[in-house]
């Protein structure tokens, strides 16, 4: 298992450096350097503002190595800035963007994990109610509503439960989140602001998430272990707790271990509608003021969560199957 978690992090790294050279590309392919100091400070700015605004942000260099120059390329400062995690300052403002980040995960967290936890565990109940009465009218009526509910754009939650529950009946506030709540603990006052925009995040998710593990557990109903657990004298209830629910773990796990690089990055929507400063939020920003280095660092950490999740989904693997074996 040694050997094979040390070649999936090997193949990781590589795939690490190839995602770099693509940020690399695609993002000084759409602007030059030129085109991004004149975003940041203006389509009036001048030659000398354009060059000293160059300068202090590490755009003067050539985009690839040269033999005059082989180690003083924006391609060799993109490597090293972000493999070190030494992110620089924002293209518009000069902050930080470690700071930022730093900031924005704890808004970020607070909202996905008690979205994520919930969705889950409601998806899962759900799910395993609809498979006990399956092909009856039960299992018909609760695949129409994950289907409905898959129908549905998550922009019509948003902006629905936001005209009905803040403005008719005043319930929550519309928008808006104070970062200082969750450093001095007013759980109250967190509650009231990411109680709403936590609901919406499940009800929009719960349509997939139930029709996907229904489909898993109905699979697994008609295994051969499932029959055999019956002949034995083993109830329905226990059948599908014990039995069903146990091996249809796989699946299950390959799915939740690749969302959790989402609960680290935010959601764009729910925080960009409900005002919550998270990365989400930030990402959103930086897209609409042409921050190319904070969406570079973004698209850099999703990437590099993302891979590591894949890595850690198939150890999982080995937790839940001891059937399972990594070589």
């Amino acid at each position: 298992m040694l050997a094979y978690v040390l070649r999936k992090l090997a193949y990781g790294g590589l795939t690490v450096l190839g995602v770099l050279l693509l940020i690399f590309v695609i993002f000084f392919a759409m602007a030059r350097p030129d085109d991004v100091a004149r975003r940041a400070l203006g389509e009036k700015a001048q030659g000398a503002q354009i060059e000293k605004w160059k300068a202090k942000h590490g755009y003067d260099k050539p985009l690839w190595p040269t033999l005059a120059k082989p180690g003083g390329s924006l391609l060799q400062a993109h490597y090293v800035s972000l493999l070190s995690f030494e992110f620089g300052n924002s293209d518009l403002n000069d902050s930080p963007i470690g700071t930022t980040i730093r900031d924005g995960m704890g808004a970020s967290l607070a909202l996905t994990i008690p979205m994520f936890l919930s969705g889950l565990v409601l998806g899962l109940v759900l799910a395993l109610f609809v498979a006990f009465f399956r092909e009856t009218y039960i299992d018909t009526m609760g695949v129409f509503l994950c289907v409905l509910g898959m129908s549905v754009s998550i922009l019509i939650y948003i902006i629905g439960s936001q005209f009905v529950f803040a403005k008719m009946l005043r319930w929550f506030p519309i928008s808006g989140f104070d970062t200082d709540v969750i450093a001095d603990g007013n759980w109250n006052l967190l509650l009231r602001f990411l109680a709403l925009p936590v609901t919406v995040g499940v009800l929009s998710s719960f349509g997939g998430d139930t029709r996907f593990y229904r489909t898993v557990f109905v699979e697994e109903v008609n295994r051969d272990y499932v029959r055999t657990a019956r002949a034995k004298g083993a109830g329905e209830m226990r059948v599908m707790l014990r039995h069903v629910l146990r091996n249809a773990m796989i699946p299950i796990l390959t799915r939740v271990v690749v969302a959790i690089p989402f609960l680290f990055t935010g959601s764009l929507l729910l925080e960009a509608f409900f005002g919550i400063p998270g990365l989400g939020s930030i990402t959103v920003d930086a897209i609409a003021g042409n921050d190319f280095s904070v969406l570079r660092v973004m698209v850099y950490i999703f990437a590099l969560l993302f891979i590591l999740a894949q890595i850690a989904t198939d150890i999982s693997y080995t937790l839940v199957d001891p059937r399972v074996r990594l070589e």
